[in-house]
């Protein structure tokens, strides 16, 4: 057996630490996983998928409020959330969104979510400089995710901010965060009561609100808060992963302009992009899981409660399974993990897929070349990560 001491170390808790820089390819070189003050960091892909398929490691993600000293309504909602739990409760809550969610329902989106791109397309072609996130990224999302709550449009900013300041919860630096995020998940609590009030007087009955509190009702769900919750947690996925995603993967675009040409020639290829994007610049730099026993796993005695944070970048570029550095929208590769995978694997994966492949056709449709207009600013490159700031200029396509 090998010893966890002789491991490589890498200081995720650090702001300055990058899960994509040389260190951390250096330690994937050395050893299948390392040492980290938040537990284990995985690093080689065959290692992660195993960890996510192996039911003996729990979702690690239900502590992160502790680990990082987190209380009052946020800690409590976390702890209790789809993410939070674990078993029989989190299958049955589950399934309800699943249901909620299902294929035909989001694809018969699509069309809308292509419309909000381009209305928010026609403003920036009045430009030809734009500060990307607050210009299209924020609005785009915060648009997106009304469409599924039953919202009127022009709600947005209220859905953008919240979400927003929710996110901080996932990075680094969330303890100095800590009033902001408990009144931001407190707002959207009211607003989720609101939303369901509103389903159940009759005004609404087609959006993913009025679809998902007829599966809780008709499957005896356990607690209103438990459905309460469960909007929360959509609301703050939804906007979150949508926004990051957009910012972190225009970044790249400007970085590789051939694979922008390609886009533009291609807009079939928008949906690849997507999860090459995750691949390279991931909004969610780990997912995460716990032994909840002592586990013998690739000669490594694994102590129970230990967290074990699985590293996209690094796992889906991990040279043995052929993958490279290259940014590629055309590759085919083989999965990432940035949704998860196993039971906690997401399930808002086909409408973060379907609104950001949307915006992607769009946006190329717009900018026949786009670059930076003056330097980005990032949230650290560990936990959840995006753009702060993205300012680009742009030549419009006649």
């Amino acid at each position: 057996m090998t010893g966890l001491d002789l491991m490589p170390y890498l200081n995720l808790a650090d702001p300055a630490f990058s899960t994509r820089g040389p260190e951390v390819s250096a330690a994937r070189d050395q050893s299948w996983c390392a040492r980290t003050p938040y537990g284990l960091a995985v690093l080689r892909w065959r290692e992660v998928g195993e960890i996510l398929r192996d039911r003996r490691f729990r979702q690690g993600s239900h502590n992160w409020t502790d680990t990082n000293g987190l209380t009052g309504s946020f800690a409590r909602f976390w702890k209790d959330s789809i993410i939070g739990i674990e078993g029989d409760a989190h299958q049955r809550l589950r399934e309800l969104v699943i249901s909620a969610l299902h294929e035909d329902y989001v694809l018969s989106l699509k069309s809308t979510f292509e419309d909000i791109a381009e209305c928010l397309c026609t403003e920036l072609r009045t430009r030809t400089t734009c500060e990307f996130q607050q210009d299209f990224a924020v609005p785009f999302a915060g648009q997106a995710i009304t469409t599924l709550l039953g919202m009127d449009r022009s709600d947005w900013p209220r859905i953008s901010h919240d979400a927003s300041e929710l996110g901080l919860a996932m990075g680094v630096e969330c303890k100095s965060h800590e009033p902001i995020i408990n009144a931001a998940y407190e707002r959207l609590l009211e607003l989720s009561d609101e939303l369901i009030g509103k389903v159940r007087s009759g005004k609404d009955s087609d959006s993913y609100v009025a679809r998902l509190v007829a599966r809780f009702e008709k499957n005896g769900g356990s607690s209103e808060l438990e459905l309460l919750d469960l909007v929360v947690i959509s609301i703050f996925g939804g906007v979150d992963t949508t926004r990051s995603l957009l910012g972190l993967g225009l970044s790249l675009f400007i970085d590789h302009p051939g694979q922008w040409r390609i886009l533009r020639s291609k807009p079939e290829t928008s949906l690849n992009a997507v999860d090459e994007m995750i691949r390279a610049r991931p909004a969610t730099t780990w997912v995460t899981r716990e032994a909840t026993e002592d586990i013998a796993f690739n000669d490594t005695i694994i102590p129970r409660g230990t967290v074990l944070h699985l590293l996209v970048h690094a796992s889906a570029r991990d040279p043995s399974i052929g993958a490279d550095g290259a940014f590629d929208i055309t590759a085919v590769r083989k999965k990432h993990f940035g949704f998860g995978g196993g039971a906690h694997h997401c399930i808002g994966h086909l409408v973060a897929r379907t609104d950001i492949a949307a915006a992607l056709r769009a946006l190329a449709a717009t900018f026949k070349t786009v670059a930076y207009d003056s330097p980005a600013t990032w949230l650290p490159d560990s936990g959840n990560t995006s753009a702060i700031r993205l300012p680009i200029k742009y030549e419009v396509s006649i």
